[in-house]
């Protein structure tokens, strides 16, 4: 068997009965345009390890956090389940370097590459449930997961997602007004000129 892929079956505590589907969990679409016809990207793996990730944090959230409301149960789920913190605990086990790349997609940083990163843990969870049942890959999503939910838990950050986007977007436009105020003092200070269209 490839070594690599013992080393990750040990990182994830998982031993796989068909080691194929471990293969295509790690197949990312960019490797497609080099190994040509034949095989196949991990994009459907990544469909379902993402519908069983969403089951297994909402179930784990309504049973450890009874005191919370819906609010902040979906807010604490959108930050365990998020790109950033997928891809931060797919970096504890290093998992870019089992990734199958194109030369190009890895030549730009795709093992490090956060998106790639945590659709390829999701692939995983999908290979996973396929090779073996749904009790099998909660555990696995409970050992590789639980330290975030109580991280994040501890740290009380439940702001919801989308006043985050406004509150960011809000921060920005204030940023451009005061940058164009500033311009436009010192053009009317340095060269009133141009304001009363003179030049």
């Amino acid at each position: 068997m490839n070594p690599l892929l013992e080393e990750l079956q040990k990182l994830i505590e998982f031993q796989f009965k068909d080691i194929n589907k471990l293969r295509q969990a790690l197949v990312h679409r960019s490797f497609l345009n080099e190994e040509g016809k034949g095989i196949e990207s991990n994009e459907r793996y990544e469909f379902l390890g993402d519908a069983i990730l969403e089951l297994w944090i909402s179930d784990r959230l309504f049973n450890k956090f009874p005191q919370f409301d819906e609010g902040k149960l979906t807010n604490l789920r959108a930050l365990v389940v998020c790109t950033q913190n997928l891809a931060k605990i797919s970096k504890k086990i290093d998992l870019g370097k089992f990734i199958n790349l194109s030369h190009g997609e890895e030549k730009h940083g795709g093992r490090n590459n956060q998106s790639i990163l945590a659709d390829t843990f999701e692939a995983i969870i999908g290979a996973i449930y396929l090779d073996s049942d749904l009790s099998s890959t909660f555990k696995v999503l409970d050992q590789q997961l639980t330290p975030s939910i109580i991280e994040l838990s501890y740290k009380e950050i439940y702001k919801d997602p989308k006043n985050i986007f406004f509150t960011s977007h809000r921060n920005i436009l204030m940023y451009i007004q005061f940058a164009t105020e500033s311009v436009l003092y010192i053009v009317k200070h340095v060269h009133p000129a141009i304001l009363t269209n003179k030049l």
